[in-house]
């Protein structure tokens, strides 16, 4: 088990609750985040049941498969009750398993049996409401999974049926750059963070993987065209993108959805720049938008001094990596020219890939893996945009750390993550005191905000002696984003 500690101690406290009741508890990620191998390892440790329900497989096949498997789990025949209903193969499924303990009767992949039975929360809502009230359902232990968001989104919304019965909602998120790194076996942080940049953070995808991983990023020449650009392998970059957008069964897949994530992989971020591209209107693009942000394929984020400006990028990384480079290069790609096809990419991935996913790593690794004396008191870490009125133009903050007061933000570090090739010197500081300034003209508090940069091949040795003569400069470097190192300079 990786890096899985908070989420384990979450579920072991859940399963080990004193209450002789019903519990219930949900799970939701997406696809190949490692959901079924933790709950899995769950029921194998609490003698419990496992079963996971089959996309594209009726009513009947599928209640007589868990008859199978209840069956299996108690020694008894499964022509017993082989032709039981909903109802009394979870209640069985309940109480076989509250027998054993603390054992947990895991179902996972709800969402592929809500398709044919929708009735299926509404049965464990009867479920814990009797056992709450002490009406002959046994106590126990319950979680549902799935990876279709939208359905699990809105699982315990509203007046859903198991709205306030669940005690534990449990989110799965994929690793971040450091775990991913350490899960591949990959020590070059070069190479791990564009792995990271093209797949992500999530573990199944390490044993799709036919070669070996890269060891040095010289290698990405080769391991790219043999993997995500190879149409033979699983992990080919078009026919992962296609299985993930179309498991969730609420998302249509009609060519405006697909338009709408290659117009935000191609840098749309907001509602009016995506109808620009695809000339459509904004206010026909706001249910398909906001279908997308729930079924968890964009990302909907506010700039956190604009209140009114979206952010909306791509939720998945190896989604964008289809949209950007194996799309446009498609004939390469099908006629086996994915090594010319790569040649052809690397520049955009560097600039539409490496650089936005190298940014992402920087807010990641102060919001959750630094010291957190380095964010000051913020409760935020984001990017913003400032107004430049004497340059009549607007600055790109990659990385600001800050609380929002009534429009007023008290800053504690504004910095910079560009993936460039050069090392970062003292004119890389001088911009960062330029926004500082900026920032403190439009009224916000920016006395005590740390300048922080951030890069991908280190400082010149200028930069790192006028960082040390200063109290305000944090310098880290890629090897520290991988958790192989302390920053090269640190706030006194």
């Amino acid at each position: 088990m990786l890096a899985r500690d908070a989420e384990w101690a979450a579920l072991a406290q859940f399963v080990q609750h004193p209450d002789p009741a019903l519990r219930l508890g949900v799970v939701s990620g997406r696809r190949r985040v490692g959901k079924s191998f933790l709950l899995r390892a769950l029921a194998e440790a609490t003698g419990g049941l496992y079963v996971t329900a089959v996309a594209e497989e009726g009513v009947v096949a599928a209640r007589r498969r868990l008859a199978a498997e209840i069956a299996r789990y108690a020694g008894i025949g499964s022509e017993l009750i082989a032709d039981a209903s909903w109802e009394s193969l979870l209640t069985t499924a309940i109480e076989l398993t509250a027998r054993h303990g603390r054992g947990v009767f895991v179902i996972d992949e709800l969402p592929y049996w809500m398709a044919h039975s929708p009735e299926l929360p509404g049965l464990l809502q009867l479920l814990y409401d009797q056992s709450q009230a002490g009406q002959g359902v046994p106590g126990g232990r319950l979680i549902v999974c799935g990876s279709a968001m939208s359905v699990m989104n809105e699982l315990l919304s509203g007046t859903k049926a198991l709205r306030g019965r669940a005690t534990i909602d449990l989110r799965l998120h994929p690793f971040d750059l450091a775990t991913t790194a350490r899960h591949w076996g990959i020590d070059d942080p070069a190479a791990a963070l564009r792995v990271h940049a093209i797949l992500g953070g999530s573990p199944g995808y390490r044993n799709l993987a036919n070669v070996d991983p890269p060891r040095t990023s010289g290698e990405l020449d080769t391991w790219v065209p043999a993997t995500v650009l190879d149409p033979r392998q699983a992990l080919f970059s078009g026919g992962e993108a296609e299985y993930l957008l179309r498991e969730d069964p609420r998302f249509t897949g009609s060519a405006l959805h697909f338009g709408i994530i290659n117009a935000v992989a191609n840098g749309a971020t907001s509602p009016a720049k995506i109808g620009g591209l695809l000339e459509q209107p904004r206010s026909s693009l706001t249910r398909p938008i906001d279908a997308l942000t729930s079924a968890g394929y964009l990302r909907y984020d506010t700039d956190p001094l604009w209140e009114r400006r979206p952010v909306i990028t791509v939720a998945d990384p190896i989604v964008r990596f289809h949209n950007l480079i194996t799309v446009p290069q498609r004939d390469l790609v099908e006629t086996g020219q994915s090594a010319e096809a790569w040649r052809r990419s690397r520049a955009t991935f560097v600039a539409r890939i490496l650089g936005p996913h190298f940014e992402g790593c920087a807010r990641h690794w102060l919001r959750a893996q630094a010291d957190p004396a380095l964010r000051g008191n913020a409760g935020l870490v984001s990017a913003t945009v400032v107004n430049d009125r004497k340059g009549q133009a607007k600055q790109e903050i990659d990385v600001v750390a800050l609380n929002k007061r009534s429009g007023r933000a008290e800053i504690s570090l504004i910095g910079e993550a560009k993936a460039t090739v050069t090392r970062r010197g003292v004119a890389d500081l001088d911009r960062l005191d330029h926004l500082k300034g900026l920032l403190a003209e439009q009224g916000h508090d920016t006395g005590a905000a740390v300048m922080a940069l951030f890069s991908m091949e280190g400082f010149q040795p200028d930069l790192v002696g006028a960082a040390r003569r200063r109290r305000d400069v944090l310098l880290v470097d890629l090897p520290v984003l991988v958790g192989l190192g302390e920053p090269v300079v640190i706030p006194k």
